[in-house]
């Protein structure tokens, strides 16, 4: 959105969207936050609530006749509306972030080509998917080597601040939404506590999404004692992503959830443990259809597996804690792939938004 501004200052904005695209001029139809449902078994109850939400969202857009129907992510609830408003109408549609079929499902791609016209990916491996199945792609890069890093002064702040001196730290990120962090946050402190026996010299610091702060720290009596929370809600939103930076910067070891969190990590040349629990169910159908051996992006993009990852039925305490201490023990092995990640992700380039935004206008 802010690069489509900078080249076309009379475009304007109608859709659902989080803080950030608001602060761009959009007012969202409805919370986004309905849409942060992930896994199978966690959609099924609210699927008639979601249906509805994706009809109303289609007939607003068929309504307001646009000159592109942009739609970022969220592929379950983005390409429904897309299937629905193509129907409905001829207007342009693109889609921001391709599906990953390269991991799992690789049919999405021919069924989303009947609804999508141009598709913008953030890895560069993915356009031959999409092109293969008869849509533009542009490899446009990714948003996270456009993200601001943290300076000596932020981390100094930061160590100063929480009173921890020079400790090595371990970032624990157990997820965003609540159904992560109900799953994840006994095994992430059972794990960290079992670390901590052999390297009591590591403190804990968790930065947490606004939404699951308070359920982060409704599990803290579980976890290390001493473990510093930095919660969104208790700070000013600059402040607090001025802390987040300074923690991923100044961490020796990370602990995280799977998800696009490992790049943020990368950025921040942070090594780390991947962990994962699914709901039975979910992990089932999933392991049956992945085509890929790992689910990290930083094994992925740099073509190596130097990420360890503990998943399904492996995200046990005794794994993390294991995982963590060798990476603790050799944290160069990880250096050289998140340095190649970044470079192949576009940074030094020109800003992934404004690509984003030259590919949408060049096609329209």
């Amino acid at each position: 959105m802010a690069g489509l501004r900078t080249l076309r200052p009379d475009v304007s904005f109608e859709g659902v969207g989080g803080e950030n695209m608001a602060a761009e001029g959009l007012q969202s139809r409805f919370p986004m936050q309905e849409l942060s449902v992930m896994g199978i078994a966690e959609v099924l109850p609210k699927y008639r609530h979601l249906k509805r939400r994706i009809q109303e969202t289609a007939d607003a857009v068929v309504a307001m006749k646009p000159d592109v129907l942009i739609t970022i992510d969220s592929p379950d609830f983005s390409l429904r509306v897309a299937k629905l408003v193509k129907v409905a109408s001829d207007i342009r549609t693109v889609h921001y972030v391709a599906p990953s079929v390269w991991a799992w499902r690789p049919g999405r791609a021919v069924k989303m080509a009947k609804c999508i016209d141009q598709v913008l990916a953030l890895l560069p491996f993915e356009p031959s998917y999409m092109e293969a199945a008869n849509m533009e792609c542009d490899f446009v890069g990714h948003p996270v080597v456009a993200e601001p890093q943290a300076n000596s002064q932020d981390i100094a702040q930061l160590r100063s601040r929480f009173d921890l001196g020079a400790a090595p730290l371990v970032l624990a990120l157990p997820g965003s939404r609540r159904s992560e962090v109900s799953r994840l946050a006994p095994v992430f402190g059972a794990a960290l506590k079992a670390f901590k026996q052999q390297h009591p010299e590591h403190r804990i610091v968790v930065p947490c999404a606004a939404p699951v702060a308070g359920l982060v720290k409704s599990h803290l009596q579980d976890w290390p004692e001493g473990t510093i929370v930095l919660d969104p809600n208790a700070h000013e939103a600059e402040d607090f992503a001025i802390l987040k930076r300074a923690a991923f910067a100044s961490a020796d070891l990370a602990l995280a959830a799977s998800g696009t969190v490992s790049l943020e990590l990368a950025a921040a040349a942070t090594p780390m443990v991947i962990a994962y629990r699914f709901q039975w169910l979910s992990w089932q159908i999933m392991k049956r259809m992945a085509l890929i051996d790992t689910v990290t992006l930083v094994n992925l993009v740099s073509d190596s597996r130097v990420v360890p990852e503990c998943l399904g039925p492996d995200c046990t305490a005794e794994n993390i804690a294991k995982r963590l201490t060798e990476v603790a023990k050799a944290p160069q092995l990880q250096k050289a792939a998140m340095d190649l990640t970044m470079q192949r992700l576009g940074r030094g380039g020109e800003a992934p938004g404004l690509r984003a935004a030259k590919a949408v206008l060049s096609r329209l």
